[in-house]
């Protein structure tokens, strides 16, 4: 096959990736070798390939195409999440296109008709993770709705229900009011938008004051509606402003509820007026204060329906024309909050804010504006409400002891090291997991209620009623479970468990994960959990965490900002191999992308680069090696290429295992580039069009295997060109996918090495030097060597026609120099000294350099001036101050590379 004169990725990407997946090569049998594991964070079925997964994925295949290469019994598994909230809005959406509801059907008709989407339209990240060419192997594709993983949710949920480890409790939750159904933190944007400060005025009951004689404490809030359900008022124990008040009772004016001003560290003495006005039913640091003041759960007051609209709290104190009312203003009809500030400001309890005008007088407004941090639901699209209500829950504290323990003991090693003191922060404060939605689609929980309220958990139905005797009426609870629950039990739930099968054997635990560090605690931590608790092992030996994709100027991508980048475009336009080689290439432990459309194009040139190499290759009779060992050689130049290759993979090696990825695209980059393309083909075309036919056929041999080495080093990383080059350069027993990892069996060679590395720098010498003097690059020089030996005579003798053909110096002499002007190279402890009559118009010449040193050093004068003033490094933007630092250095090194040319004019 011969290859094309152009690199098209278009041409090649989508026949190679349906080549594999039908031959089954992304799962090759292999019984008999060595298992890795990883397992691909579940995407969501209604989602996209985002930037995000890009990343994510491309650094997942990297690693299972490097282990697969080297023989292993190389397992990535892959599967799509159920995403419960996603996936129902999504149904519900369609719905209400054609004038439906979800009530309009019975549970089981609707869950029906989200089963049908999910087979028409679900799964399209499945069709572009393969445009990345992610190895997945989609013969065993899972979901963590389908039989085996439904089996697995309800076993765990039934069994931790069992160990006491899952229990129902009133606490509070993140309300959608918009989906009626708690969600998680993840799920939860905090955005800044404009708001109020209000402060009132609440009256000390019975007469009391405090040690001003003032009757009423000052207490401030941007949720002035909460009042209604307001249970307390928290002042900090040593505040002397309130020590005689702790214990007594506040009488709240709209509703008339009487409650106690309670000591809590909670109040901050130096914020405002140093009291707090306590909700525990709509407030997540209020709830902590009511149960340290002694109220229960059950007791604190809930004053909004799953609407967020006002209803009757449990005591009967709210106004009646409060009832029905929406929180707040929404779609222009105001709601509690607006009717709240109006009654206490009707009734001389509002505290007005004043300010100045323009003309220097005071005015006075209801409240203080505020920028607030607002929490959003991310598909509800509303704010969120702080809600107590029933849910399930999972002691996530007790759960959590052996996956720190875990850690700690090195069973789990966290990669980059810094994000260990984050697992143990969060895991060692961690909260009670909330696993229950108010939702239709999903993992139904498996308990069920008698009619005074009893609780069963159970398998089936059947077991349930068992427990309770055949004459008790039981009621299936309608929740699901949250859909984190199920994608916990991923790493083994995924190989076959409950059942002990041979996959859940051999590939459990799994080697690595490799996660966003952002979802380290929703998903990672509590896979840890899950996994410690019913494998009695840990997941995976090692977690790797990787940063975000950010936006060019590092700023966080977002569909408002319009700066989210849309990875099947840069693969449209530059192929996925360049974008690819760009996240691993731009990947360092513990940092950021800064995504870089001009660097993807730089890994597509560096992609036509190894294109252009191999027509190179053969045009000139350089075929596919016949051997996995370096074949044998003579020529220094050969054997110092075979040095190469041995130094690359025992780097490249390394930075893989050391989940360096970027140190592992740099070398493969640096020696295909560098070492390959631009010095070993151009050194051997002296001796490819020479007349020693065995130095021919022998530097056709190493070449043909060195290409070789370069094609499988570089398949995990661009896996479409090289197997298009691999098939391309002969005929091959099999595909490189399933090829063998490179296995030179051979020693750096330090004499070759020594004498091409010397070779490279002189030729590199001489063409800055003639760059430097203006002097054309086709150019033809001798040289007069000074300070050289005998060593040094043969090995110019043994590198002359590289010299000539490739360095453009014809003639090596050891006699002085001719007079007049030169140019002197130093290479090694030996002068190179090359005449530069007629060459070059010496006077010309020097004027010309002259003339540029002035105005190098002119610019850097005025730089070192600028950035010496205060005033511009302390007032000018930073990226004025950094650009001009950058700059400078580039105009001094300028000027000091004008000079060298200057004096070796003379």
């Amino acid at each position: 096959m011969t290859l094309d004169k152009n690199f098209d990725p278009a041409a090649i990407e989508t026949r190679w990736y349906e080549h594999w997946e039908n031959k089954g090569l992304f799962r090759p049998e292999r019984d008999d070798r060595e298992p890795f594991t990883i397992v691909n964070p579940p995407p969501n079925v209604t989602g996209s390939l985002h930037i995000g997964h890009a990343l994510d994925n491309t650094l997942q295949d990297i690693i299972i195409r490097h282990e697969r290469l080297k023989g292993k019994d190389a397992l990535w598994v892959v599967g799509m999440d159920h995403a419960g909230i996603a996936t129902q809005m999504v149904v519900e959406r369609q719905m209400n296109e054609r004038q439906q509801k979800r009530t309009d059907f019975t549970r089981e008709e609707f869950v029906e008709k989200v089963w049908e989407w999910k087979e028409e339209s679900g799964g399209t990240i499945t069709k572009q993770l393969r445009r990345l060419g992610c190895s997945m192997d989609w013969s065993n594709e899972r979901f963590t709705m389908d039989e085996g993983m439904n089996e697995a949710v309800l076993k765990v949920f039934v069994d931790l229900y069992n160990d006491g480890l899952i229990y129902r409790d009133k606490r509070l939750v993140n309300w959608d009011p918009a989906l009626k159904t708690a969600i998680s933190d993840l799920e939860v944007e905090t955005t800044d938008t404009k708001g109020s400060f209000w402060h009132f005025k609440y009256p000390l009951a019975d007469g009391v004051t405090l040690d001003n004689g003032q009757n009423y404490i000052e207490v401030a809030t941007t949720r002035p509606e909460t009042m209604l359900a307001d249970m307390a008022v928290a002042v900090h124990p040593s505040d002397e402003r309130y020590k005689s008040v702790i214990g007594k009772e506040i009488e709240q004016p709209i509703t008339g509820r009487r409650f106690k001003v309670v000591a809590d560290e909670h109040a901050d003495p130096e914020l405002g007026s140093g009291a707090v006005k306590i909700t525990p039913g709509h407030d997540f640091n209020d709830f902590e204060v009511g149960k340290r003041a002694g109220f229960a759960a059950g007791e604190m007051l809930n004053m909004l329906d799953g609407e967020a609209n006002v209803c009757q709290t449990q005591d009967g104190l709210v106004p009646d024309e409060y009832i029905g009312l929406h929180r707040f203003k929404r779609d222009g009809v105001n709601g509690a909050r607006e009717l709240v500030v109006q009654q206490m400001k009707d009734l001389g309890f509002l505290i007005p804010h004043v300010s100045k005008n323009k003309d220097g007088e005071e005015v006075e407004h209801d409240a203080e504006p505020r920028t607030i941090a607002t929490p959003f639901g991310d598909r509800g699209g509303v704010v969120i409400e702080p809600w107590l209500t029933d849910q399930w829950y999972v002691d996530a504290e007790t759960l959590a002891q052996p996956a720190i323990k875990a850690v700690r003991d090195g069973d789990i090693e966290i990669v980059p090291k810094s994000w260990k003191k984050t697992w143990f922060n969060w895991m060692e404060n961690i909260q009670p997991w909330c696993v229950s939605r108010q939702l239709w689609w999903g993992h139904r929980i498996p308990a069920w209620f008698d009619e005074s309220g009893k609780i069963y958990v159970a398998m089936t139905e059947g077991e349930a009623q068992a427990q309770a005797g055949a004459n008790v009426s039981l009621t299936r609870d309608p929740d699901v479970l949250d859909t984190w629950f199920s994608s916990a039990l991923w790493p083994f739930g995924t190989l076959g468990w409950p059942e002990q099968t041979k996959d859940l054997e051999r590939h459990y635990p799994n080697d690595l994960l490799i996660s966003g560090f952002d979802i380290l605690f929703f998903w990672d931590a509590r896979m840890a959990m899950q996994g410690i608790q019913f494998m009695k092992e840990v997941p995976w030996k090692r977690l790797y965490l990787h940063g975000l994709v950010r936006a060019e100027d590092g700023s966080k991508m977002s569909k408002s900002k319009g700066n989210v980048v849309d990875p099947l475009g840069l693969i449209e336009q530059y192929g996925a191999d360049a974008l690819r080689f760009f996240m691993a290439a731009m990947e360092s432990q513990g940092r950021d992308i800064k995504m870089d459309d001009k660097r993807v194009e730089g890994y597509r040139n560096f992609a036509t680069k190894l294109w252009n190499a191999s027509r190179f290759c053969e045009t000139n009779g350089i075929g596919a090696s016949k051997t996995l060992a370096a074949p044998e050689a003579t020529l220094p130049v050969n054997r110092w290429i075979i040095s190469e290759v041995v130094e690359t993979q025992q780097a490249l090696d390394k930075a893989l295992t050391d989940l360096r990825f970027d140190a592992a695209a740099n070398t493969i980059y640096h020696f295909t580039w560098d070492r390959f393309c631009d010095w070993y083909l151009e050194l051997i075309k002296p001796l490819l069009q020479g007349n020693d036919a065995n130095a021919a056929d022998e530097t056709r041999i190493v070449a043909g295997w060195v290409l070789d080495q370069i094609i499988v080093m570089l398949h995990p990383f661009m896996p479409f060109i090289t197997e298009e080059l691999w098939h391309s350069m002969g005929d091959r027993s099999y595909d490189l996918i399933v090829a063998k990892w490179p296995a030179p069996k051979a020693e750096i060679d330090k004499e070759a090495k020594a004498e091409v590395d010397w070779l490279i720098r002189l030729i590199s010498a001489t063409r800055t030097a003639k760059v430097e003097l203006n002097i054309p690059p086709g150019t033809k020089m001798s040289a007069h060597v000074r300070d050289g030996n005998a060593a040094l005579a043969e090995r110019i003798k043994r590198q002359s026609s590289a010299l000539d053909r490739v360095g453009r110096l014809e003639r090596f002499s050891f006699d002085t120099a001719p007079d007049g002007a030169t140019a002197q190279i130093v290479v090694d402890g030996a002068t190179y000294v090359l005449p530069l009559a007629g060459a070059v118009d010496i006077d010309a010449e020097k004027a010309r350099l002259n003339k540029a040193l002035e105005a190098s050093q002119k610019e850097a004068k005025s730089l070192s001036g600028r950035l010496g003033n205060p005033n511009f490094v302390e007032k000018a933007k930073p990226e004025a101050v950094e650009k001009a630092r950058a700059d400078l250095a580039d105009k001094e090194a300028e000027a000091e590379r004008l000079q060298a040319a200057i004096s070796r004019l003379g």
